[in-house]
């Protein structure tokens, strides 16, 4: 009995001895923590875009135009400073493709007339009216919050990251309005007389107005996509871009006062601040191509 209370004492007083050995750090509220309490989250993680730069050729197409869709390719060329934080350009070059809408207008039950009319225009001066997209772009920062790995089968891994961009949108808008078309030259003003005297009085037919939707504009880009890891430095890049600037695309009366342009008496322009949402899929590429890892 004795040789077992002195066992009993012995155990104890070892383990009184270890607490109060132990390092202060490792001990919390009266628990014991091993080393991995203050331990990195995940050791050798593949640092798959910090201090990479990423360059992406891609196809991009409009997913909301109303009469002229867009699609093209382009270049994106992005440096990420680190794991979340990047900047980057994108540049785009298009061509324009009628919607379905222009075909019902041009061919449907509702087609336009072929001859002029005060309250519609023909179905060329619809057409000449209509403005092309054939270069856009963005200057943007990218935050990516979230990235990981999917599993399929529990045999096929796959790293992927999510982010979203904001930056400054631009783009070059053409037209092809001939002068036999697009006479009147000064919306909703007089208009000189070709035989000389008095100008002549508007002639209130938004239709023969220049369209005045060209040039180059200036605005907002917004963007969240995913890169989806083929191996350590290739990606699927998959985006949805909204470009928001100035536009009318119709080049036509867009708030019905008769004549195309800013009207002077109530500041109201048919010219309007649009979104136009682009979907975009590409292949990144990232440099260097070999990947570093954590610690």
């Amino acid at each position: 009995m004795m040789t077992k209370n002195y066992v009993l004492a012995a155990l104890l007083g070892l383990s009184l001895a270890g607490t109060a050995g132990a390092d202060p750090a490792s001990v919390s509220g009266g628990r014991r923590l091993n080393s991995l309490h203050s331990d990195v989250a995940v050791r050798h993680r593949r640092l798959l875009v910090k201090h990479r730069f990423e360059a992406t050729p891609l196809f991009e197409s409009t997913i909301n135009a109303d009469f002229q869709h867009t699609v093209g390719g382009g270049l994106k060329l992005e440096y990420h400073l680190s794991d979340m934080l990047s900047i980057g350009v994108i540049g785009v070059y298009g061509t324009s493709l009628h919607t379905s809408l222009v075909d019902k207008l041009l061919t449907g039950p509702a087609a336009l007339p072929n001859a002029p009319d005060m309250r519609q225009p023909s179905q060329e001066q619809f057409l000449d009216h209509l403005n092309a997209m054939p270069i856009h772009g963005a200057a943007y920062v990218s935050l990516t919050p979230w990235y990981g790995k999917l599993a399929a089968f529990s045999s096929a891994f796959v790293a992927f990251d999510f982010y979203f961009q904001g930056g400054v949108s631009f783009a070059s808008l053409t037209g092809n309005c001939p002068n036999n078309i697009c006479s009147d030259m000064a919306p909703g003003q007089p208009r000189p007389n070709p035989m000389g005297g008095e100008n002549l009085p508007p002639d209130n037919d938004p239709n023969n107005d220049p369209p005045l939707n060209t040039g180059g504009r200036v605005g907002l880009y917004l963007a969240g996509g995913i890169h989806v890891f083929l191996n350590d430095f290739l990606a699927l890049d998959l985006t949805v871009r909204d470009y928001a600037f100035s536009d009318n695309p119709s080049g036509a009366d867009f708030n019905a006062d008769r004549f195309v342009g800013t009207n002077s008496k109530t500041g109201e322009d048919d010219n309007r601040f649009l979104n136009h949402l682009f979907f975009g899929a590409g292949v990144a590429i990232m440099f260097p191509t070999t990947v570093k890892r954590t610690p």
